[in-house]
């Protein structure tokens, strides 16, 4: 049986990961910051594949430890899904250092401490695949109408670490893959986004299981096709 391990996973779109690899049958290793709180995590814990673990990104022993007690599992699909907006940290006139290194320490440290603890996990599995939750807004060429600039920065730099993960990492057949999930309606993306939750999932996960390995460290919308960088 496949698994996959999940960051950020007690809500939005990590929340309809667990949801999905559950109904593909796979066993699901799920992490967030304050499992008590994440009900219906707990919830599914008790009846079905569903393993919880608390990781607060921020902390780097979280983060080794996970590396630790997973040592011997393997891990089919990792999902980077945690992350953070940082909607005060995005305009001329309100960045702070505090802003920009909280938002950074999220979204781009946290995933490549990540994958350099479970990359043995992964070359170890049947399917090796890292996927990260990107965003158009990475794109350098796409920028039309600046601002966002903690966001965009710290989206641009996990996908140089994705693309770098898949050149170190190729020789034990892993392949990553930066995604732009679309506009989703999530509690981030508010109720007026384009896309559904399970729209958007589904999208990605049909791409991380199609993906060739010559594409591996590409950058792709979730519905299969490719983002500018």
């Amino acid at each position: 049986m496949s698994t996959v391990l999940i960051t950020g996973a007690n809500r939005g779109l990590g929340l309809e990961f667990v949801q999905q690899y559950l109904n593909k049958g796979w066993d699901v290793i799920a992490t967030c910051r304050s499992p008590e709180s994440a009900k219906i995590l707990v919830e599914l814990s008790h009846t079905a594949n569903v393993e919880l673990i608390k990781l607060d990104v921020t902390i780097e022993e979280d983060i080794n430890q996970l590396g630790k007690s997973l040592q011997n599992r393997t891990i089919d699909h990792l999902v980077l899904n945690a992350g953070v907006l940082g909607e005060n940290c995005s305009t001329l006139g309100e960045m702070t250092q505090s802003k920009w290194l909280e938002v950074l320490n999220i979204n781009t440290v946290a995933p490549a401490l990540i994958i350099q603890a479970l990359r043995n996990n992964v070359a170890s599995s049947e399917l090796k695949t890292i996927v990260g939750i990107s965003s158009r807004v990475a794109s350098i060429g796409d920028n039309g109408s600046g601002n966002m600039y903690s966001y965009r920065t710290s989206k641009a730099a996990l996908n140089q670490i994705l693309v770098s993960a898949a050149r170190n990492l190729a020789e034990y057949g892993v392949k990553t893959l930066a995604v732009h999930p679309g506009w989703v309606q999530t509690d981030m993306g508010g109720t007026d986004a384009t896309f559904t939750a399970q729209e958007s999932v589904s999208g990605i996960i049909a791409v991380a299981e199609s993906l060739p390995f010559e594409e591996s460290g590409s950058f792709k919308v979730f519905d299969g096709s490719e983002v500018e960088w």
